[in-house]
């Protein structure tokens, strides 16, 4: 088993690291899906025909739906990502209290696969190796790719999309409550497109890319997506 010191060093590593890339994943995630998936229903119930009011009701059944499953979704997979990190951990850790020599010389095929060697090499291998925790953490991300999953955070990440899912629901559903269709159809695209490319621009801006092309394709992806719950409305309605 591993010891309480070493399961929360190591699994303490790297966490401030990932934790924005994190919390952008979450609102993200969150935040499109829900307004995505909610557009869909809005243009696929005025193409069939529905009425606003239960064009309406359909929408925020489905956005409280839909928002509580994606936090249980985000919470329950997040569990599993920790304990699959943690069954590793056992697993690397046992090989190398029972057979040192075999994970010793792993650490040295990952370091001489850097372009590490000769005497270099042997200095790598001697310093990772001489710590218990520096070797574990080597094992796991350098051979197993595996980062390690702070449980305090996965309560956290499953409230954040659930909320951030309901506010991106209710992006397209707004104008049906300020306006007449079929103004309302055209404005609740317009403001989709608006926030999801917000949403795009946001995410460039924070990691990385140009903030006008990751907005344009945040677009593109979700008024595409949305379109799908068009087209069937629109079958559905020329059936009727």
């Amino acid at each position: 088993m591993v010891s309480a010191p070493t399961l929360a060093r190591t699994t303490g590593l790297g966490h401030e690291a990932h934790k924005r890339g994190s919390w952008l994943r979450d609102i993200i995630l969150g935040g499109q899906d829900g307004l995505v998936n909610i557009l869909g229903i809005v243009l696929g119930g005025t193409a069939a025909g529905a009425e606003p009011r239960v064009l309406i009701a359909t929408a925020l059944a489905a956005t409280f739906a839909e928002s509580i499953s994606m936090g249980a979704v985000a919470y329950t997979s997040r569990l599993a990502q920790r304990d699959h990190y943690l069954s590793e951990l056992q697993r690397e850790l046992k090989e190398i209290y029972e057979v040192p020599d075999q994970e010793r010389e792993e650490v040295r095929e990952i370091y001489r696969a850097k372009g590490f060697d000769g005497a270099l090499l042997d200095a790598i291998v001697d310093r990772i190796t001489a710590d218990e925790t520096t070797w574990l953490s080597t094992m796991m991300s350098d051979e197993l790719q595996l980062e390690p999953v702070d449980t305090q955070d996965v309560l956290r990440t499953a409230v954040t999309v659930t909320i951030v899912s309901i506010v991106g629901s209710l992006v397209p559903l707004l104008p049906y409550f300020l306006v007449a269709a079929p103004t309302a159809v055209w404005l609740s695209v317009a403001t989709s497109a608006t926030a999801l490319f917000g949403i795009g621009a946001y995410k460039a801006v924070s990691l990385v890319g140009d903030w006008r092309r990751s907005g344009v394709e945040m677009v593109i992806i979700g008024l595409g997506a949305a379109l799908a719950g068009f087209v069937v409305g629109r079958l559905f309605g020329v059936s009727g």
